[in-house]
């Protein structure tokens, strides 16, 4: 059974989407730019303090794939089949943050309604958890594309098919919660069924 709040989170996923896609371009271009302005101002050590932590969690990724990988600070290296390494640098962009404020606009539209506080939790923890291991999945998906097909599609990948990705992610994580842990808003006169 279907009801208006899922209907109103499907069409502010597509909104979004729809968004994305037309300024994926312009907002790839400007995301290098904000990422060197604010290198060279110093305002990235917050976040970047996180980035060592996530390589090794790639890196751990990686290995469990069978590639071997390395990460010192906020590099890692990848080596591919021939025994060519390739150097990675991770930024503070790219550790994922814009996905969490996405995920929190859709939060917006997909937590309206009556529902308990319990499951507002709920949701909200799983898609926090779930945002934070796409975000390492994408990482390592770049790396693994780096060390097996080369280092062009690998930017391909990072620059487009990361939020292609997510998108798809926001998708099938609003259709999980809502079949599984949101329970449906009953409009005044209406039955269960």
């Amino acid at each position: 059974m279907r009801t208006r709040e899922s209907d109103n989170v499907n069409l502010t996923l597509i909104a979004l989407t729809c968004a994305l896609l037309m300024v994926l371009p312009l907002v790839t271009t400007f995301d290098d730019l904000l990422t060197s302005l604010a290198m060279g101002l110093g305002a990235n050590n917050p976040l970047q303090a996180i980035v060592p932590v996530e390589s090794r969690m790639v890196v751990s990724m990686l290995g469990l794939l069978g590639v071997h990988a390395a990460a010192s600070g906020s590099h890692m290296v990848v080596w591919d089949g021939s025994g060519s390494m390739h150097t990675l640098f991770i930024s503070w962009n790219c550790i994922g943050w814009q996905s969490l404020i996405l995920f929190g606009v859709s939060l917006i539209s997909g937590l309206r309604g009556g529902h308990g506080l319990e499951m507002r939790v709920q949701v909200i923890l799983i898609g926090v958890a779930g945002t934070m291991l796409l975000n390492l999945v994408r990482v390592a998906l770049v790396a693994l594309i780096a060390a097996t097909v080369g280092v062009g599609p690998a930017i391909f990948l990072h620059d487009y098919g990361g939020t292609v990705l997510f998108v798809g992610f926001l998708f099938a994580f609003w259709a999980f919660a809502q079949r599984w842990i949101l329970a449906p808003v009953l409009l005044e006169g209406e039955a269960t069924v």
